[in-house]
């Protein structure tokens, strides 16, 4: 019957398992391994210690991770009911506060040291803070109003930007008309006054034309007053500027009025007798010089009834028509000459005059 021996006994074994085969005075010792006597092998059977009681495991990054998002304001758009997480108790002791995590503290009521307030906005913040996740990402607004859905409020929310977007298009609408609108206004206000402005300034001018037309009228008389015909029945014959070989200038140089011998002859303004007597062709000839430096010739007088350097008024007799000098029968032969000397045509000056022959 084989014995049942212990692996290790005072016999060597056949091939040692760790180490060197002992010696001939040596013998092998039954061995109790203990955490103390094992030697640290690096990888995966190396034993962790843990320390000041906390583990990192994964359940409390998980939780860690639970809270950031918390923290961090996202939502599920989903209605879910609140989930309930417990801890134990040697892990929630252990667990930091989020006022005391960095980039965290400022952003929970308390945190990093602050007092906190017990306005209605803080106590809507720590409503929050202490909510479920399906509360996270409501607004303090929000939450005073009693809603603690975060799908819900984002729905209100997003339902109330589209209001918002389409007021907005309405109202940029309404306002785009109304200054169409009033361009149409401006415009037509603008092109009525333009017409009336165009009409007033053509009534203006018939104005203006009727006043100087009758400033006109009476300077004319007035002059009229001072000038007079120089016969009082008589024919036009011949005019200014008529071409014939009967005028030795080759023209008529004056203003012809036919009437019987004896008939008198006026002084058309009055002036001053410059001249009185034969002068050729021109027959007997009276000149009167007027204040202007005008000259006025009566010519082809029958007798002269005025003498050099007598001063005439209007309408006095200076002579009788008559037929001396180059003519074809009686008549007055009246020019009118400028102060240069310039012949003019006596119609034209007459008429000047406010006289009508």
């Amino acid at each position: 019957m084989a014995s049942n021996e212990p692996a290790f006994g005072t016999s060597a074994p056949s091939a040692p398992l760790y180490g060197d085969a002992p010696g001939e005075n040596e013998s092998w010792e039954e061995w109790d391994p203990t955490e103390e006597s094992v030697r640290s092998v690096r990888g995966r059977h190396r034993v962790a210690k843990q320390r000041g009681g906390l583990a990192r495991s994964s359940t409390v990054l998980g939780v860690g991770v639970i809270a950031a998002v918390g923290a961090g304001g996202m939502a599920t758009a989903q209605p879910r009911p609140p989930v309930s997480i417990s801890l134990p108790d040697s892990l929630t002791d252990n667990l930091p506060g989020l006022g005391s995590l960095p980039g965290v503290g400022g952003l929970v009521p308390g945190g990093d040291g602050a007092d906190v307030s017990e306005s209605p906005a803080a106590r809507a913040d720590q409503k929050i803070a202490g909510a479920p996740l399906t509360m996270a990402g409501l607004s303090t607004g929000e939450a005073e109003a009693g809603v603690t859905d975060a799908g819900e409020a984002l729905r209100a929310r997003i339902l109330h930007q589209a209001e918002q977007q389409r007021a907005g298009a309405a109202a940029e609408a309404k306002a785009a008309a109304q200054k169409a609108a009033a361009e149409q206004a401006a415009a037509e206000a603008r092109a009525r006054q333009d017409a009336a402005e165009a009409k007033a300034a053509a009534e203006k001018k018939a104005a203006d034309e009727a006043a100087a037309k009758k400033a006109e009228e009476k300077r004319l008389a007035e002059l009229a007053a001072s000038y007079s015909l120089p016969v009082g029945s008589y024919t036009i014959t011949s005019t200014f500027g008529e071409a014939g070989s009967i005028w030795s200038s080759g023209h008529h140089t004056g203003l012809d009025f036919a009437a019987p011998t004896g008939t008198p002859v006026k002084a058309i303004h009055s002036g001053t007798v410059k001249s009185a007597g034969w002068a050729g062709a021109y027959g007997y000839r009276t000149v009167i010089a007027l204040d202007d430096g005008s000259e006025l010739w009566y010519c082809h007088q029958s007798s002269l009834a005025v003498t050099v350097g007598q001063t005439v008024s209007t309408g006095e007799v200076v002579g009788r028509v008559g037929a001396t000098g180059n003519v074809t029968g009686p008549h007055l032969h009246l020019e009118v000459h400028a102060p240069s000397g310039t012949g003019l045509d006596p119609m034209a000056w007459l008429q000047s005059k406010g006289l009508t022959p």
